[in-house]
This record gives C-alpha cells, sequence and structure tokens, in this order.
C-alpha cells in the first residue's frame, strides 16, 4: 500500500505521524471520506470544498491548493491501483510542542490513504437496520460546531459504543433540545404520506454529502423533501426511515428502540433512491486514470 505523506507517496510503513502530532494529541484537525466507483472519484470537488470550509472554521491553513488536494486523491488511488474503494484524505494542525496553542506547530501534517471498506454488512442493506436511542448527546453548535468535520469525533465514538452494546446496527443521536440531530456516523431521513424529511443542520447534523445526493434525488423522482425538527416520534410512526454516508451510501433503518418502523422493512422510496444513487456512482465522477 502506498500513502501520500506530506507530499510523497511512500510505503505505509514511511507514512509516520509524530507522537507530537497535535491531531494525534489533542484531535486537532480535520478530515473527508471520499468513495470512489468503476475508476471515478464521487462528489471529489464537494468534498474538497468541505475540507477546506472545515480547515478554515477551525483556523487550520492547508498548505496546498485544492486543485493540488485533489490530485494528491487521484495520484493516491492510482497508485494503488484501485478502482472502487475509499478514501481517507486527513490534515491535522502538525508536530507541536506539549501545549494546546497551534502557535507551536510550524507546518500541518497531509496524508491521503486509499483503500476498500465495508461499514455495514450486506444483510443490513436487504433487510434494514436496527437503531436504538443514545444518551450521549450531540455536541452543541456554541461547543463545536457540526458543520466542521474534525479529527475529534469522541462524542460519535461514545454514542456509537452505546449502540453496539444495545446490539444495534447504529444509534441516533438527539440535540440538548431532544430533536433529532443524526446517527453516530450517518445522516437521517424519514419518509410519511409520500414527502421526506430529515432535520436541519442547525439541530446538530453534518452537511453531509450523500445527504445533499438525496435531496437531488428526490427531486428528480418528484417527491417532496424538506429539512425541519424531528422527534422520536417522527420516526416511531414514519412509513419509512433511511440513513445516508459517504462511507454507508443510502441504507434502510426498519427499527428503532425495539419498535418495528411502519412493516419494519426496507420501503418502496428507500428501495428506489438507492437504485438510482447506485446509478448515479456508476456513471459520475472525477476519472482516475
Amino acid at each position: 500500500m502506498k500513502i501520500y505523506f506530506n507530499g510523497q507517496l511512500v510505503p505505509k510503513e514511511q507514512a509516520a505521524v509524530s507522537v507530537f502530532d497535535h491531531g494525534l494529541l489533542y484531535g486537532d484537525g480535520v478530515f473527508e471520506g471520499i468513495r470512489f466507483y468503476a475508476g471515478r472519484v464521487f462528489r471529489l470537488d464537494d468534498h474538497i470544498d468541505r475540507l477546506y470550509r472545515s480547515a478554515r472554521a477551525i483556523a487550520l491553513a492547508i498548505p496546498m491548493a485544492p486543485d493540488e488536494m485533489s490530485l494528491a486523491v487521484l495520484d493516491t488511488i492510482r497508485a494503488n491501483g484501485l478502482t472502487d474503494g475509499y478514501v481517507r484524505l486527513v490534515v491535522t494542525r502538525g508536530e507541536g510542542s506539549l501545549g494546546l496553542s497551534p502557535k507551536s506547530c510550524p507546518r500541518p501534517t497531509v496524508f491521503v490513504i486509499a483503500s476498500t471498506i465495508t461499514l455495514y454488512p450486506d444483510e443490513m442493506y436487504q433487510n434494514g437496520l436496527k437503531l436504538v436511542t443514545c444518551a450521549t448527546r450531540r455536541i452543541a453548535h456554541g461547543a463545536l460546531s457540526p458543520m466542521v468535520k474534525s479529527l475529534n469525533y469522541l462524542n460519535n465514538i461514545m454514542a456509537k459504543i452505546e449502540a453496539e452494546q444495545a446490539g444495534a446496527g447504529e444509534g441516533l443521536m438527539l440535540n440538548e433540545q431532544g430533536y433529532v440531530a443524526e446517527c453516530t456516523g450517518d445522516n437521517v431521513f424519514v419518509i410519511r404520506d409520500g414527502r421526506i424529511t430529515t432535520p436541519p443542520i442547525a439541530a446538530g447534523a453534518l452537511a453531509g454529502v450523500t445527504r445533499a445526493v438525496v435531496f437531488e434525488l428526490a427531486r428528480a423522482l418528484g417527491v417532496e423533501i424538506r429539512e425541519e425538527n424531528l422527534t422520536r416520534y417522527d420516526i416511531y410512526t414514519a412509513d419509512e426511515c433511511f440513513l445516508t454516508g459517504t462511507a454507508a451510501e443510502i441504507i434502510p433503518a426498519v427499527e428503532l428502540d425495539s419498535r418495528p418502523i411502519h412493516d419494519g422493512k426496507p420501503g418502496p422510496v428507500t428501495l428506489r433512491l438507492t437504485e438510482m444513487f447506485r446509478e448515479l456512482t456508476r456513471t459520475t465522477g472525477t476519472p482516475i486514470g
């Protein structure tokens, strides 16, 4: 495996981050997960744009231009001979002192990993995920904006542990007001009376790239889609529910807190959106070669 590391493609054994890197010491940095299918990188520009927005939000100056970052992603995929898979693009504050101040970090660390990923087993895509509501609440905007895709994912990890200990495939996270924010790693949507609804960004949801694609697909399908606050009641009483994410793609959710959602099976709108999404990933994107 070849890793892009600070401007060079190196064997993975040489792609070593310093123990003084603030990304390791403090979770100080940003990242993106990017999928590529059939020799094309899906929504590469959207992911690169979000990476740079996240970096600006935490006052992190990325030491290369966006087009150079895009080329680094493509070069890494080519170097590993892949046509289908997953990219993890990471920018940390860089090596510094043991203090919190970023002033001790003269240059950020940039690395790109191209590999494969399977977030959920095939049976969950066929039969649907079981969700549980987590006691861990989503971090509020006033603490750290959920719009920032930062390296500090402990909030999500603690919720994920809760979900796994409960035997569920995913955990539903609420905000401090009790409204649905998102799942531990995915955006959440409900369908009722032919209309699709998802929580607004203000509720604590990440502005997911796949989330945005679903808005496009819904409009193409002629289905009304909107953002508004949701509670668990809205999921309990939904006709359908599904999650979205770069790694997860589109996956149905059929149960929340041991209660079946509608008939406990993936619904027709979810299945149609999944079919449309897969066709889009096969036919669009930035060519790798």
